[in-house]
């Protein structure tokens, strides 16, 4: 059954898509580009200096047997909590919770992280395909590519799972390419979902030919490439992919910065501002993950390379604050503004 909302409060609360812009509630004008957070709507150009790809929790045990009885959510947050504070006081201004459902998002925590810390943390909706579609739930076999779209479009309309929490991204995945039918079936659907709700489509890729592969799916829809976040475009070796990818106008993510992959994520992002590209990249570090059934969520990973590595391994090599700022400022807020996108 359907949640009835009363005319106010749809007034107040809903997003109302239209050529590509956003009007809320009448209070801000037509040109304001917004992002929607767990705690709501908020100007892109206050989102400030972003993690564009992190997770609080995962669970691994697979669509199937994946249940909320199998964590205590209060523990995940006190553990995940001084991490969050951490990112924020090494100047993360929002955090970007790409975890799907059915593999670990939790909404409600995310929002309580958020209130605690005052970070703007953002959450999905989509479903995850990679893995051989271990976390994919069963009914999406026999569901039309509409239907399961529906189920998305519906959670961007009255929330998430009766919280009145909005996503602000839709989150799929891929093996290597070719693709399987469903996960072909998983790129329509957010397609159509991105058509409906302006969403930014983050897609975890296996490897470039799947990344070209979605490109090439979304086209068929008429959804333009700038609505698409190539996820791990690091797994790709082929830097060639990364520039054809880019002068398309796609976002290409570089989302595994860790202690030992500082070389490889530099040279990279080298690559791509040497070709006049640095307006299409992202790079955060795929951190965090409680990861459920391990005592105490198991090995948490911090959130903060990037702010004391990478970036001085960035202004070590030539990279200016403009650089940076590009980076991890002005581009997320570009990728995940909440616009419908068309070619």
């Amino acid at each position: 059954m359907k949640r009835k909302i009363s005319r106010k409060k749809f007034i107040t609360d809903s997003v109302l898509l239209g050529a590509g812009t956003m009007l809320l509630s009448g209070f801000l004008p037509k040109e304001k580009e917004m992002i929607m957070t767990v705690n709501g709507p908020l100007e892109a150009e206050k989102l400030g200096f972003t993690l564009t790809h992190e997770h609080i929790m995962a669970d691994f045990i697979g669509a199937a047997k994946y249940s909320r009885s199998r964590y205590d959510a209060d523990e995940v947050f006190e553990v995940a909590l001084p991490f969050v504070k951490e990112a924020k006081a090494k100047g993360a201004d929002a955090f970007i919770d790409c975890t799907p459902a059915f593999l670990g998002r939790d909404v409600k925590i995310l929002k309580q992280l958020a209130d605690a810390t005052g970070i703007h943390m953002i959450t999905t909706t989509g479903y995850y395909g990679a893995v051989n579609e271990k976390f994919v739930p069963s009914y999406a076999y026999n569901e039309s590519t509409q239907q399961l779209a529906n189920r998305w479009i519906e959670e961007w309309k009255i929330g998430i799972e009766g919280t009145g929490i909005k996503p602000g991204l839709i989150k799929t995945s891929t093996d290597k390419g070719p693709l399987t039918p469903m996960q072909r079936k998983l790129i329509q659907a957010a397609g159509i979902t991105h058509l409906a709700t302006g969403l930014t489509i983050a897609v975890h890729s296996g490897d470039g030919n799947a990344a070209f592969e979605q490109l090439d799916i979304l086209k068929e829809q008429s959804v333009s490439p700038e609505a698409r976040i190539w996820v791990h475009a690091q797994n790709e070796p082929n830097k060639e992919m990364h520039i054809k990818a880019g002068k398309l106008k796609t976002w290409v993510s570089f989302d595994g910065v860790n202690p030992g992959t500082l070389q490889m994520h530099l040279d990279f992002v080298k690559t791509m501002k040497e070709n006049n590209l640095l307006n299409r990249v992202l790079v955060s570090q795929d951190s965090g993950w409680y990861n459920v059934g391990d005592p105490k969520g198991g090995d948490f990973k911090p959130y903060t390379c990037i702010a004391t590595q990478f970036i001085p391994v960035l202004q070590q090599n030539g990279f200016t604050q403009d650089d940076i700022d590009l980076i991890f400022k002005t581009n997320p807020g570009k990728a995940f503004t909440i616009k419908v996108r068309k070619q």
